[in-house]
């Protein structure tokens, strides 16, 4: 009995889609990959996280020619892949504490120089990078981080924003959307989840630094995220990638929804995806089909309390400003100025 042979779609971007031309597959679709990530790691089925950072470390690694010293914050990235004495990352890795990766990044690229120096070379073939997820980057090591910013220092910082502390029990960060419910922010009173007003909005902040280079992205779109590593690792000084990934746990999402949110929360406005240099706005990622909040936050049950018998029209009303008005300054739709 002949079976019928199946093929990709041509033009897809299917991870091992081989029926793209060679410049257009993505890293992980290639036996160049290093792994860097390497299986048997203990993250939660579904984690953005896992994925963001094999996707931007593997990219890292072929940018550098595999010439990469990583540095890891206290975290979940940290916690899933380094149960003790196990580990699952195959290049040199330092785990460093919750609030100094930025830090501790900055001393390793030191090094590195003062070895190229005294080798008679302008600069160290071998690069650094440092990750943190949101609460070792916008609250924790933030005063570090602005340091290696302020002094430009040779190294690209990843933050992989889950949007609070997952790995302790989802407590809230500065980077907790208004209105998420966490385990400090309870779904209770006149106002329940997070507070309006709060937090910190960490590429505008690094952008106001004036740094080489500012980007964001999302693990909805892994391609764009290689590319904007490997731009990133082309450059000199400090940089800084902000990467939305989602927590199934921490957002009480369904494990299949991850890459679905994250395209939603691009399409809704209220993730601007775009690149940055020496303070100004470069290029942005343009929104394909604009959608309502709502099909945003439905999914998530961080937010349900937003919906059905306590339906809160208004915080939706606020929640759809804050999209209206991304959408609005960075010019996300095709209509708008750039």
């Amino acid at each position: 009995m002949n079976a019928p042979v199946k093929f990709y779609q041509t033009g897809t971007f299917t991870v091992g889609n081989r029926l793209l031309e060679p410049g257009q597959r993505s890293l992980q679709s290639s036996q160049q990959r290093s792994n860097s990530l390497n299986s048997g790691h203990r993250a939660c089925q579904g984690c953005g996280e896992a994925l963001g950072a094999r996707y931007a470390v593997d990219a890292a690694m072929r940018a550098t020619d595999n010439q990469l010293i990583a540095v890891n914050a206290t975290g979940c990235l940290e916690v899933f892949s380094t149960p003790y004495p196990e580990t699952s990352w195959q290049l040199p890795w330092i785990h460093s504490l919750f609030g100094n990766a930025a830090a501790v990044g900055t001393g390793v690229a030191a090094a590195l120089k003062v070895k190229a120096l005294k080798a008679g070379l302008p600069a160290s073939a071998t690069r650094v990078i440092a990750q943190g997820g949101d609460g070792g980057t916008t609250d924790i090591g933030f005063g570090c981080l602005s340091g290696m910013f302020e002094r430009n220092d040779d190294v690209l910082y990843i933050c992989y924003d889950n949007e609070a502390y997952m790995n302790t029990g989802v407590q809230r960060s500065s980077a907790t959307p208004p209105a998420a419910r966490t385990a400090t922010t309870m779904a209770v009173g006149p106002h329940p989840g997070a507070e309006f007003g709060q937090g910190k909005n960490l590429p505008a902040i690094a952008m106001a630094h004036g740094i080489p280079y500012v980007a964001t992205a999302t693990v909805a779109d892994l391609r764009e995220l290689e590319a904007k590593v490997e731009k990133a690792m082309s450059i000199r000084g400090a940089r800084y990638l902000h990467v939305l990934v989602p927590c199934p746990l921490g957002w009480g999402a369904a494990s299949q929804d991850t890459i679905r949110l994250a395209r939603l929360a691009r399409e809704t406005g209220l993730f601007p995806v775009f690149d940055a240099e020496h303070g100004e706005v470069t290029a942005v990622t343009k929104i394909r089909h604009r959608v309502p909040v709502e099909e945003y936050l439905k999914p998530q049950k961080r937010f349900a309390h937003l919906f059905g018998k306590s339906a809160d029209p208004a915080t939706l009303a606020a929640i759809q400003a804050r999209a209206d008005r991304n959408i609005r300054r960075f010019g996300l739709l095709d209509e708008d100025k750039p």
